[in-house]
């Protein structure tokens, strides 16, 4: 028997369903639970255990435990466990939790049965997350694989049971992320009409909350201990077994109105530093953490507001809130989202086990012949092999009881009939006439395949010969029709001055996935084959237009002059650009240059995400450079906005103020709530277009006056003078002119900046003590290498290739004495 598999690869706990195409069933652990903690744990002797066991010895030997680590996926980041010498990658320790749980099937389904495996990853999850959870699955060995998003598993698992029609609303909140999902079901047919969610908000933040405000004070209060106990490494092992201690008592809270915060001196074996024991006792009620987590709440509730407003659609209009994941047990959460959405819960599903469950109902809807991991097509249609121009159209996939079958004919047959017999229950239709447009209605009696037999018959009954005579219609448990994306996604281009940059977009958010496409660039130098230069392709991912390096960075895909054999790719030469993007929201990318007859692939020499993956433990240096910037941004125009409107940015910027740069999560938690308030800041310069673009002439006009003007050519001056006064006409102007003139007066400053030795020696050395603000580390040093060594022998000719080449991977920081980022493709 074809089995399908769905894997809920989870923050905090994990779950793996399989699906036969009738019946779904949860795959418990060895302790018989339906969810496996995504926790390992090295023994002495190197043994390595994974979930349950892992989670109960992770508190006392949190230097042989790795957990937590979905929340760096996508990123650089080492997971270290010294206490045994190890040193594994987020995809090496999500990989351990795929093989435990792929080994829940029996051995039978492990060997050939399992026909693919869906693995479920937020929505808010970025090109970088989803490539590195299919590496995951690759280092496990699980076979074929194919990604879905969370929310779109979550409404299939709510679609498996019987639903009404109407509109409903999916809060998906797990350990780590928040999903939110509007969908709308119609005959057992789902549209998901919007999405949204917090890449960085869950349950492991609400034991943060208790353990940072609680617990910490609590033991500082009652005992000697270091200011810096947060950091300090003798303490280690004690904040582990706080966390967890408090993560016990939040989720005893679910069912109780009070909890205590406890752990024995016997468990916790550390003293003060007056050598008292050390102990835990604190009780805590339910007000006490619904006031502490409430502002987390008020943001999945901003979450879900802004997810309505993007289907066009208010609390009114829904039937209910489904509500998933293990923090949504929480009865005080659910009551109170539904109160403040105005909108029934309903508790239907399980909450740890939908997303495991939708996604193995998603698998058996794939075509996994398919190397793309396309949808099974929906229709099929049946022909003769007589030169008849007789054919049958039927659905071969649908969730609703009746499936319908429809002729068609190119050449009337007289008096010709055709029939129709179900193998499985012996049902005929009788004979009916065969005429074109003629339909028969069939009754899928069971859940899964329901086999006919087709019939055709001259008018002399003699039968029409088919090309097979049998069709198999599905019976599927529900059938998601539109899935939208989750973000935009864009190649940073140069518009047709050359100087000023947009993002060409393969995909907005909200298109339907899936989706393909071709665009075609163009190269604006030329490449060798041999040369170190590269064609650089940079995706952002978001829709800030202005500046376009406030949105996320994602990955360069970069074509080398290593890449091809031989040739040269000159100015000019078209990039034709063909993409897909998967139900998952992953894309793939090929460009093909007609001018050297070659094609570069993503996933092979074409793509790097390594190149732009941050290293959280190093991070807390560019944290404090984006916050820098952004407070210098606002202050900048705090004259010029009304303040209510910038008090959302600051609410954003002070989160990331409160980050501690020693600890990834909440570095990476910084980095978020920065790049959500580049997110409010672009809607603040919408709403204040004209004040914002006065301001930014006046700087630039400074720029100017300051230094610019004296350094120039004559030429160039009256140049840079008569793109000020466009400027200033197309102030209130509702087209672009402003931002393209401004672009094209820093790419003319820059111009004769460039000419100036002490500013190339100034920029290459603020460069050289920033490697944080660069992608592709390797390529990094060489350049810093190479612009060394100019240095030294007075090369400025060199020192200025080196720093274009800089630009290419420079992926943050901007000022208007910035050298113009290094993008060397144009728009067609």
């Amino acid at each position: 028997m074809v089995m399908y598999v769905g894997i809920d690869l989870g923050t905090t706990n994990s779950a793996i369903c399989s699906y036969n195409g009738t019946d779904i069933q949860v795959l418990k652990s060895p302790e018989q639970n339906d969810v496996t903690p995504s926790v390992i744990y090295y023994d002495r002797r190197g043994n390595r255990y994974t979930g349950k066991r892992a989670y109960d010895m992770e508190p006392q030997n949190p230097d042989s435990s790795a957990k937590l680590f979905k929340r760096f996926m996508g990123t650089s980041t080492p997971i270290k466990l010294p206490a045994v010498d190890k040193e594994l990658t987020p995809e090496e320790c999500s990989a351990e939790i795929l093989r435990t749980l792929f080994g829940y099937l029996p051995e039978e389904m492990r060997q050939g049965q399992v026909e693919g495996a869906v693995i479920t990853v937020p929505a808010a999850f970025n090109q970088m997350q989803r490539d590195a959870t299919l590496e995951a699955a690759e280092k496990a060995g699980i076979g074929a694989v194919t990604l879905m998003q969370e929310p779109v598993a979550a409404v299939m698992s709510v679609m498996q049971s019987t639903v009404p029609d109407g509109m409903f609303l999916v809060y998906d909140l797990g350990g780590g992320t928040l999903d939110i999902s509007i969908a709308e079901s119609t005959s057992g047919r789902v549209s998901l009409l919007s999405h949204g969610g917090i890449a960085v908000c869950g349950g492991r933040d609400f034991d943060r909350l208790l353990l940072d405000n609680i617990v910490k004070p609590w033991l500082k209060e009652n005992f000697a201990l270091p200011d810096d106990l947060s950091v300090n490494p003798e303490y280690k092992q004690l904040l582990r077994l706080a966390s967890w201690a408090a993560e016990r008592a939040k989720i005893e809270l679910s069912s109780n109105e009070s909890a205590v915060i406890s752990l024995t001196e016997a468990e916790i074996r550390a003293n003060d530093e007056h050598g008292e024991e050390i102990y835990l006792e604190i009780e805590i009620g339910r007000a006490q953490l619904d006031e502490l987590v409430a502002p987390k709440i008020d943001e999945t509730l901003g979450a879900a507001r802004e997810a309505l407003e993007k289907a066009g659609l208010s609390g009114s209009d829904l039937e209910r809130i489904v509500f998933v994941g293990g923090p949504t047990q929480y009865k005080p959460l659910r009551d109170k989202v539904s109160f403040e959405l105005g909108v029934p819960a309903s508790t239907d599903i399980n909450p740890m086990t939908a997303v495991a469950s939708g996604a193995a109902i998603f698998a058996e809807s794939v075509d996994w012949a398919s190397e793309k991991r396309g949808r099974k097509d929906v229709r099929q249609t049946l022909g003769s092999t007589e030169d008849t121009g007789v054919a049958f159209n039927y659905q071969s996939r649908t969730p609703a009881a009746t499936a319908k079958i429809a002729v068609t004919m190119q050449n009337p047959i007289e008096n010709a009939e055709f029939q129709i017999d179900s193998l499985d229950t012996g049902w005929s239709s009788g004979r009916m006439s065969l005429v074109n447009g003629a339909a028969a209605d069939l009754t899928l009696q069971t859940r899964g395949n329901n086999t006919f037999k087709v019939f055709a018959f001259a008018a002399d009954g003699t039968p029409i010969s088919l090309a097979h005579d049998r069709i198999v219609i599905t019976r599927t448990a529900a059938s998601v029709d539109a899935i939208p994306a989750s973000h935009s996604v864009g190649v940073e281009v140069l518009d047709q001055s050359g100087h000023a940059t947009r993002l060409e977009y393969l995909l907005r958010a909200g298109d339907q996935l899936p989706k393909s496409g071709t665009i075609t660039l163009k190269a604006t130098e030329s490449l060798k084959s041999g040369s170190t230069s590269t064609l650089n392709f940079k995706l952002w991912e978001g829709e800030i237009s202005d500046p376009v390096t406030d949105n996320r960075f994602i990955g360069t895909f970069g074509i080398g002059g290593n890449d091809f054999d031989q040739g040269v790719i000159p100015n000019g030469a078209d990039l034709n650009c063909e993409y897909e993007v998967s139900d998952s929201g992953h894309i793939s990318l090929e460009v093909s240059v007609p001018i050297v007859s070659a094609s570069f692939k993503s996933g092979q020499n074409f793509y790097s995400r390594q190149g732009s993956e941050l290293n959280l433990n190093e991070a807390g240096q560019t944290l404090s450079d984006e916050l820098d910037r952004m407070e210098s941004r606002l202050d900048e125009i705090d004259s010029d906005v009304p303040a209510d409107q910038l008090d959302p940015v600051r609410s954003k910027l002070d989160t990331a103020k409160r980050t501690d740069s020693n600890d990834p999560e909440s570095v990476q938690e910084g980095l978020e709530a920065i790049q959500e308030a580049k997110r409010r800041l672009a809607n603040v310069r919408r709403k204040n277009l004209p004040a914002m673009r006065k301001r930014e002439l006046e700087t630039l006009e400074k720029l100017f006056a300051d230094g610019i003007q004296e350094m120039a050519k004559p030429s160039e001056a009256n140049a840079i003078e008569n793109l000020i006064r466009t400027a200033r006409r197309e102030i209130d102007s509702p087209t672009r002119k402003f931002e393209e003139a401004a672009q094209e007066i820093r790419y003319r400053f820059s111009d004769v900046l460039q000419r100036q030795d002490w500013f190339i020696v100034d920029r290459f050395k603020l460069a050289a003590e920033s490697p944080h603000n660069f992608s592709d580390p390797e390529r990094y040093n060489q350049l810093i290498a190479e612009g060394g060594n100019a240095l030294r022998n007075d090369d400025i000719d060199t020192l200025r290739n080196v720093l274009f080449h800089l630009g290419q991977i420079r992926i943050l920081g901007s000022s208007d004495a910035d050298l113009i980022a290094g993008v060397n493709i144009m728009s067609a």
